[in-house]
């Protein structure tokens, strides 16, 4: 007994004693049941997923041992008279040390939060989960930003003749890097407007392909032919774009041409016959048939009609079914489609020549 009493450094041994045991119990006793915490809660969450409790379990497992010490560290110096100093330092490690826990945890937070978002809006909005992964990424940079602020602030230093000169500094900075800087705004605007999203068919220029990711700088498009095709986002935002996925639907114009040995009155019939070809197909809306112009070898008769979904296979059945109509219907009624040919007169002295 009269040991405990002693003093040593200042404190009574029983003092010591009993801040290395807040120390272990804390520290190595606190870590030990963080983790039987974790492996019995992981049981449980597999059972239930896309539940509140996967979050809570994410957090728990961010939770890091540096932390569990330093604040076992911290609770058991309470307990001894240190000097001045010193209880400054231990202090600044402790608020420094959760701080940085904080950040952890809300890291977690905002990533478990964008994921769950993400694949519940992924099929039905790709827009939105695009534009929820830039959120994340900004609300991971704000966080982080404040985190430092306030490490910093603790640490004794200035932060707002810091964030003072790092405003100067700032400026010449973005001179520097003004293009990736045009990127990037380019990107938030991409993000914010939506003109496209993951999944789109887009078509800029010549260049034409499935939209398969929007980054901070670029925006990678897988093309027909297989390759991948890399844009930069602020050349994007200032061409051009067609976006097929947002068509509607088709508009379809073309034209037959027959010969002109065809009568006036197979002439009228052929716009009626026609219609009945393509009103007869599905997912169309038939617009107009006429007798449009007389051309330089043809009769041509123009057709005009809308394919109500926006599936190019789709598109081209319907063409191909209204084309074999056609030729069935002109070959039972004798009606000759027309093809390049010349006549060509010739004037003798004696009488004229036609050659064809």
């Amino acid at each position: 007994m009269d040991f405990l009493m002693s003093e040593f450094q200042g404190n009574l041994v029983w003092q010591w004693l009993v801040a290395f045991g807040v120390l272990l119990f804390v520290g190595f006793v606190g870590r030990i049941l963080l983790r039987f915490a974790v492996r019995k809660l992981r049981a449980v969450v597999v059972v239930t997923p896309g539940r509140f409790d996967d979050l809570v379990v994410d957090l728990l497992e961010k939770t890091r041992f540096l932390f569990l010490f330093v604040v076992s560290l911290y609770a058991g110096t309470l307990f001894l008279s240190l000097p001045e100093v010193a209880n400054d330092v231990l202090r600044t490690i402790f608020v420094i040390a959760t701080l940085i826990q904080a950040g952890t945890w809300g890291n977690a937070f905002v990533a478990f939060w964008i994921h769950r978002s993400v694949r519940r809006k992924l099929d039905d909005d790709a827009a939105a989960a695009t534009s929820l992964a830039a959120l994340g990424f900004v609300a991971k940079l704000v966080l982080w930003t404040v985190v430092v602020l306030l490490t910093l602030d603790n640490l004794g230093v200035n932060v707002s003749t810091l964030i003072a000169t790092l405003g100067v500094g700032g400026i010449a900075i973005a001179l520097a890097v003004q293009n990736i800087l045009s990127d990037l705004f380019a990107s938030l605007s991409i993000i914010v407007d939506r003109p496209f999203v993951i999944g789109d068919f887009i078509i800029v220029g010549e260049q034409m392909g499935n939209v398969e990711k929007i980054g901070l700088k670029t925006t990678r498009v897988r093309s027909l032919t297989g390759e991948q095709i890399i844009f930069s986002n602020s050349d994007l935002l200032s061409s051009r774009v067609r976006n097929y996925r947002r068509m509607y639907e088709r508009r379809i114009a073309f034209t037959v041409g027959v010969t002109y040995q065809t009568t006036p009155e197979e002439l009228e019939a052929i716009p009626v016959l026609i219609e009945g070809i393509v009103s007869c197909q599905p997912d169309v809306r038939f617009d107009r048939c006429h007798f449009k112009s007389l051309g330089d070898f043809a009769l041509q008769i123009e057709t005009v009609y809308y394919v109500l979904v926006s599936d190019y296979a789709v598109y081209m059945n319907v063409q191909q079914a209204i084309n074999l109509g056609i030729m069935r219907a002109f070959a039972q009624r004798g009606i000759e489609f027309a093809y390049p040919t010349q006549t060509l007169f010739v004037q003798g002295n004696a009488s004229n020549d036609v050659v064809s």
